[in-house]
């Protein structure tokens, strides 16, 4: 996988220290375009590179309290804002119940929802929101959380339908979303004495009851990940995730054939995963 999008928003701001959000402009309705910087932004600027270095240095808490401070002094500066919302995604930790790291997350969402109401189209706080919700709606599972996760990824394909990362993104979410629905039907068919492994088809009537609630999720993957990889055709992780979301289709369709034709597709994506990989790892003249 490529990874999660605000542990690389440094890489994809580029340390980039101007007045401006990366990609964007200020919003001249909320902040004036001045032509001459006033002490404080200058002040906002020197501790969003002292910011900068400190996180750079692994020193997360220092960080956070420089992007704090260039905030405060230049509420525009969108950067530092961008910054702040990385920095408090980077200490989040999925899954942990405490309030403290709960608070956390609220706070670098809040942080990524402020730059987009400055910036509309500012595509790193998109990707970021949207990554953080991910995480934030998967333990425990909240699906309106991973339904407002996806709407920031969709947002960015309107905008830029070139970018493959959001249509990627898009069906981790889904697979994700029709992976656990499908765990969920197998494990209550086993607590009621059933019996059914992982690679059994399902009994005709969760079938259809699978087929009516995700069918359509399981669709929209599809279509995003080949999106995806139609972009980008050398796309591994790409590839894997719609491996993946094929074996999940195979649980939808009624006949034998074409859940043995969907498990061929799937591993054939195995055998190209394989493939790329080994020719990256190889030298380069």
């Amino acid at each position: 996988m490529d990874g999660y999008p605000c542990a690389y928003l440094f890489l994809l701001l580029g340390c980039d220290i101007s007045p401006y959000p990366a990609g964007g402009k200020r919003n001249e309705t909320s902040c004036a375009t001045k032509l001459s910087q006033t002490e404080p932004q200058r002040e906002a600027r020197q501790a969003l590179n002292q910011g900068i270095e400190a996180f750079s240095n692994g020193q997360s808490k220092q960080a956070e309290q420089y992007f704090l401070r260039a905030k405060q002094l230049d509420p525009c500066l969108i950067n530092a804002r961008l910054y702040l919302a990385t920095t408090y995604a980077s200490e989040y930790i999925s899954g942990a119940p405490d309030e403290e790291n709960t608070s956390m997350g609220r706070a670098a969402a809040d942080e990524f929802k402020g730059v987009l109401a400055l910036d509309p189209q500012n595509f790193p706080a998109m990707d970021g929101l949207g990554s953080l919700l991910f995480l934030m709606g998967g333990e425990p599972l909240n699906p309106d959380v991973f339904l407002e996760a996806k709407s920031y990824f969709q947002r960015h394909t309107q905008l830029r339908p070139r970018d493959a990362e959001p249509y990627f993104w898009i069906g981790v979410i889904d697979w994700t979303v029709a992976f656990r629905a499908n765990s969920e039907l197998r494990k209550r068919l086993q607590e009621h004495g059933g019996e059914l492994n992982d690679a059994d088809p399902l009994p005709w009537d969760l079938r259809e009851h699978y087929a009516r609630g995700y069918g359509p999720t399981i669709e929209e993957g599809i279509d995003s990940l080949k999106r995806a990889i139609s972009i980008r055709p050398d796309y591994d992780d790409a590839m894997a995730y719609l491996n993946l979301m094929y074996r999940r289709k195979a649980d939808v369709v009624t006949r034998e054939d074409e859940r043995e034709e969907l498990f061929k597709m799937a591993d054939d994506l195995i055998d190209k995963v394989k493939e790329i990989k080994t020719q990256r790892a190889q030298p380069q003249p």
